[in-house]
């Protein structure tokens, strides 16, 4: 195992932070897979399952079982780990920019064809390592002109040649669910099943440049690209989606402990020797679920009105189009107001606090239908 440091732009007189990754394996002798943890970073079971996975890739190392190289950054955002406003973590939105963590990542499709574009053939493969090459220069290339912009590029150097990637994160409360490429299914199903994912959200562009879709986005964007032309020998140019990435929510906020941490990190090793990352015995995968359904047929379900929230459904819960998920009740007026399901679907997630303000986004329904266009991620 090696242990990089990586320091970021420091912002201000006297402040010094750095991501950390720790690497297993060999590079260049087999996959790259790149798991990080909190990059909200007051989402905390993500770095307790890294934990975990550090310790069994460790022993696995040891034993000379692993193909390729794992890495893992346990702490994806030391910037937001170090705010707080009164006492409580601020770690989803940069206290300076007010930028979501997750959000505005650079979309690098169009440098990486003008790079590479001309340079591929008929060799699916040879393609794969011609993009990745210029994926990594455009990379390098990226400005970092503040502390934000640094743990960015950062970050996406690391993981942007990686096979595959795996950002952590949680909701309020909530199921497990993970959020991926549309195009990335037929590889993606194997994870859902071995974290028994109760919700799978697919996109091919969910709006705003989340990480993951930074990591893998550019590649159905380069197949089609691709496919419109022919090699010099006249036949086609194959560009297949080489990077699975996904965000994997690990239930709620509040889900942190060494046992539930413990069978995470297994389900991920479980995955990855399904993907031959790991040498041993490939088991038989669980049973998926649930189908997956379209990040546009995701239903939020907002609150009209202030007041105590009431909960009658639970994450997990399947509900049907016009059910009551909550009441929302005004203890001045004793008006009570119902807040239903505008589609059938499982309610993934939903909010922690108890109290709601007008217009505040209450819980996540997953509906089958895409109903949505746009920005289909939260705030």
């Amino acid at each position: 195992m090696q242990i990089h440091r990586h320091p970021l732009l420091s912002q201000s007189l006297g402040t010094h932070r750095e991501l950390v990754s720790f690497h297993y394996g060999t590079p260049d002798t087999g996959p790259k897979v790149y798991i990080q943890a909190s990059l909200h970073a007051d989402e905390l079971p993500g770095m307790l399952v890294a934990h975990h996975l550090r310790e069994r890739l460790a022993a696995l190392e040891a034993k000379g079982a692993l193909r390729g190289e794992v890495v893992v950054v346990p702490v994806a955002n030391p910037l937001g780990l170090s705010q707080r406003v009164l006492g409580g973590a601020a770690g989803r939105f940069d206290l300076q920019t007010g930028e979501n963590f997750n959000r505005h990542y650079p979309s690098l499709g169009d440098a990486v064809w003008a790079e590479a574009g001309a340079l591929l053939g008929s060799d699916a493969e040879v393609n794969v390592q011609r993009i990745r090459a210029a994926l990594r220069a455009c990379v390098v290339r990226l400005p970092a002109a503040t502390e934000l912009q640094s743990m960015r590029r950062t970050l996406l150097a690391l993981a942007c040649d990686a096979e595959i990637v795996l950002d952590l994160h949680c909701d309020h409360e909530a199921v497990l669910h993970l959020y991926t490429g549309t195009a990335l299914w037929p590889q993606a199903e194997a994870l859902a099943r071995c974290l028994g994912a109760e919700v799978s959200l697919l996109a091919a562009d969910s709006g705003d440049q989340p990480f993951d879709e930074a990591c893998s986005q550019l590649w159905w964007e380069i197949a089609a690209r691709a496919g419109t032309l022919t090699a010099a020998d006249g036949r086609a140019r194959p560009v297949p989606p080489a990077c699975l990435a996904a965000t994997v929510e690990l239930r709620g906020e509040a889900d942190v402990s060494h046992a539930q941490a413990a069978s995470d990190a297994q389900a991920l090793l479980d995955f990855l020797t399904h993907r031959r990352v790991i040498d041993g015995l490939r088991t038989p995968l669980p049973p998926l679920r649930r189908e997956p359904t379209p990040l546009a047929g995701s239903e939020p379900v907002t609150s009209p009105v202030s007041g105590v929230i009431a909960w009658h459904k639970a994450p997990g819960d399947w509900v049907a189009r016009g059910e009551t998920v909550a009441e929302v009740i005004d203890p001045i007026s004793a008006t009570v107001t119902p807040l239903t399901s505008a589609t059938d679907g499982v309610l993934y997630a939903r909010e922690n606090r108890r109290f709601a303000v007008a217009g505040m986004r209450l819980a996540k329904v997953a509906g089958t239908l895409a109903t949505r266009t746009g920005k289909l991620l939260s705030a």
